[in-house]
């Protein structure tokens, strides 16, 4: 199976590559696979690449001064993930980007992106707009934290992913929605 087919038919959702665009943009990609626990990226490293989830999952984290671990977001299929204040910036992440489950990503380093974003037009509005919509998610993710009980977080993501919500551990699930799974174990046991 060409492992770029999955990223070409998600990029053709939003933009249009021609043949040639297509070319340049698989010679640069590397597929990758992830066995579940492993690290794509850990804390004080430097963040070179940009990962494209083609099947599996993986998670953004930070360990915070309790020791605990607070899950930012999640990189599910047709979803691309990185620390992007260190690709940026080229300092050290206090993130972790960790494969949930056995996971296949396709790899592009910041240099090759670059390198395509000034020459394929498309591939840069594609990215934009991918940009666009992980802000989005990121700001929902915050509304729903200030905002919402943690019952209401709780039934709304449910809700809104049951699938995905079957697919991690609840453990994940408490901390991505901002409580200890003892919290959760409480909300589920009242059959919410």
């Amino acid at each position: 199976m060409n492992h770029h087919n999955q990223l070409l038919k998600h990029i053709s959702k939003f933009s249009a590559l021609t043949n040639e665009d297509e070319l340049l943009l698989t010679s640069k990609l590397r597929h990758k696979l992830v066995e579940k626990k492993d690290f794509l990226l850990q804390e004080g490293q430097v963040c070179n690449h940009y990962y494209f989830v083609l099947t599996g999952c993986l998670r953004f984290y930070k360990i915070i001064n309790t020791g605990f671990e607070q899950i930012l977001q999640f990189g599910i299929p047709n979803w691309w993930l990185s620390d992007y204040l260190s690709i940026n910036n080229q300092r050290p992440s206090g993130y972790y980007i960790q494969a949930v489950e056995k996971t296949e990503v396709l790899v592009l380093t910041r240099y090759d992106a670059d390198e395509l974003f000034n020459e394929i037009l498309a591939f840069n509005s594609y990215f934009r707009l991918m940009m666009q919509k992980a802000y989005t998610a990121s700001l929902k993710k915050i509304e729903l934290m200030l905002c919402e009980s943690a019952e209401d977080r709780y039934l709304q993501f449910t809700t809104g992913f049951p699938e995905f919500v079957q697919l991690i551990p609840q453990y994940m699930l408490a901390s991505f929605l901002g409580f200890t799974p003892q919290f959760l174990s409480g909300l589920r046991s009242k059959k919410l």
